[in-house]
């Protein structure tokens, strides 16, 4: 898990692409919701590095957490028209 996410902050789904590429969605124990980019290369040992500084944004449903995404990640929305069920599970997440 990134330093960029805390602990306390539970990762509801991850979005994966085929160039190692992934995006996390979370909540948070107040009640919002963020998202965060990260890459896996093979110089950094194989682990997930954020690559942007999207988690201090904070958003009240995740569904405004996933528009934000979309808008800010470029080959998000490709993975989620090729996949659209994670769109659904990153709107409804599980309790």
């Amino acid at each position: 898990m990134s330093q960029r996410i805390d602990k306390s902050w539970v990762v509801f789904a991850s979005v994966e692409d085929d160039d190692n590429r992934c995006v996390d969605f979370f909540a948070r124990p107040d009640g919002t919701f963020g998202f965060e980019e990260f890459r896996r290369d093979s110089e950094d040992g194989g682990r997930w590095t954020p690559t942007q500084h999207f988690s201090g944004a904070a958003y009240s449903s995740p569904a405004q957490s996933l528009g934000a995404a979309e808008h800010s990640v470029r080959w998000l929305g490709d993975v989620l028209a090729r996949k659209p069920l994670l769109r659904d599970q990153i709107r409804s997440p599980a309790p």
